[in-house]
């Protein structure tokens, strides 16, 4: 297990002794046994759900059970028709959601794999770079405008730093960072020696040594809150839900009748009974949870050509309820990332295309790309009026 100590009550030295570690960082053996001693720097609870499960998930409608039983009676019947028709429509319901919903699954994990966070640690005494999810307490990070923090830290040495930790406390103002000891407990959003993980830099150096990692972290601590938190169902799920439920009784009681005026009419108790069972499985609409799919398929289709990937069918239609949104904007609806989109120089307007902090993309002029070394001076005077 991980030390709770507070760390912002140590100094910066203290720090690195409690942790075993010095301001030179680890050595490759011990970041390989710590590693395997705390696991990776990762959160729980965002693995990937298995095919098979969201196979079987396919199956927990309750008109789909009405389906099933359905199938089984038009079995015993003999009634080889309908189960089979019925069969039919069951796994085209299954296939159409599974294979929805599984597509969804792994384009996520595919952005994922294509957004997979760097870390810049001293290991060896040398500078390298590696991914966030091998940080390992004791790690010293160095960090730098732009780059998102792997782990919660003690702050060693700063420079003008600030950090946006919009994403644990909410706030959008930057937090300008020191490396002084605190006093007594502290607040989470005043411990200005300390950074955190899933937050980014917005301006200066620093180095900081790695005090917690994964669920240790403030932000693991919010997602174990998160994923214990019960899932609930959707709009749609409960009227499907309670359709099946009133559907079903209603077909009994349909039965029943049927059973028993046959029976005072003269009929057969057996004839009766086989009349009976035929009736409610005529009287179940078998095309109905193919439709709902369908439509909910559809739905998905046209949110996935507005860049937006839905995982689960039943969201599309509590997103389409949805007239009014309250939300928080920065950290929810933006990143708090301000960058610039376009520049004005000799006479032209210069598109800067990329995505946040991150040092990708280009300049085009006209919507042609053109080499950034023209615009060099401009560049420099920039970076130097902004860190």
């Amino acid at each position: 297990m991980q030390k709770e100590e507070t760390f912002y009550n140590l100094t910066a030295e203290a720090a690195c002794k409690s942790l075993d570690s010095t301001s030179k960082g680890l050595s490759s053996s011990q970041a390989e046994r710590r590693l395997h001693e705390y696991g990776l720097n990762e959160l729980q609870g965002h693995k990937g759900v298995s095919p098979f499960k969201i196979f079987i998930e396919q199956f927990t409608s309750p008109l789909v059970w009405i389906l099933i039983g359905a199938f089984i009676v038009s079995l015993v019947l003999q009634e080889h028709i309908d189960a089979i028709v019925i069969a039919i429509i069951i796994i085209v319901n299954a296939a159409l959601g599974f294979f929805q919903e599984y597509r969804a699954e792994k384009s996520i994990e595919a952005l994922k794999r294509m957004t997979s966070p760097k870390a810049k640690v001293l290991r060896n005494g040398k500078e390298m770079k590696i991914e966030s999810k091998y940080v390992v307490p004791g790690d010293i990070l160095i960090l730098e405008t732009g780059d998102k923090i792997p782990a919660d830290a003690r702050l060693l040495e700063e420079h003008t730093f600030q950090t946006a930790e919009g994403p644990l406390t909410g706030e959008s103002v930057p937090v300008s960072k020191s490396i002084n000891v605190l006093q007594g407990k502290t607040a989470l959003g005043d411990r200005k020696n300390m950074v955190f993980a899933s937050t980014v830099v917005t301006k200066g150096r620093a180095t900081a040594i790695v005090t917690h990692t994964a669920m240790k972290t403030e932000i693991g601590k919010i997602a174990k809150l998160i994923s214990e938190q019960k899932q609930e169902m959707t709009p749609l799920q409960k009227k499907l839900r309670t359709l099946g439920k009133y559907m079903t009784i209603a077909v009994i009681l349909i039965a029943v009748v049927v059973f028993f005026a046959g029976l005072i009419g003269g009929e057969t108790a057996s004839v009766m009974l086989l009349t009976a069972i035929a009736l409610a499985v005529a009287a179940i609409p078998e095309g109905l949870p193919a439709v709902i799919t369908i439509s909910l398929a559809i739905g998905v289709q046209r949110m996935v050509k507005k860049n937006s990937l839905v995982r689960k069918l039943p969201s599309v239609e509590t997103l389409g309820s949805v007239t009014i949104i309250c939300s928080d904007k920065t950290g929810t609806l933006t990143h708090n990332e301000m960058t610039v989109t376009s520049m004005w120089m000799n006479g032209k307007s210069v598109g800067v295309s990329g995505s946040g902090y991150a040092p990708n993309g280009m300049f085009t002029v006209d919507g042609k790309k053109v080499k950034g070394d023209e615009f060099g001076p401009l560049l420099r005077i920039g970076t130097l009026c902004n860190d």
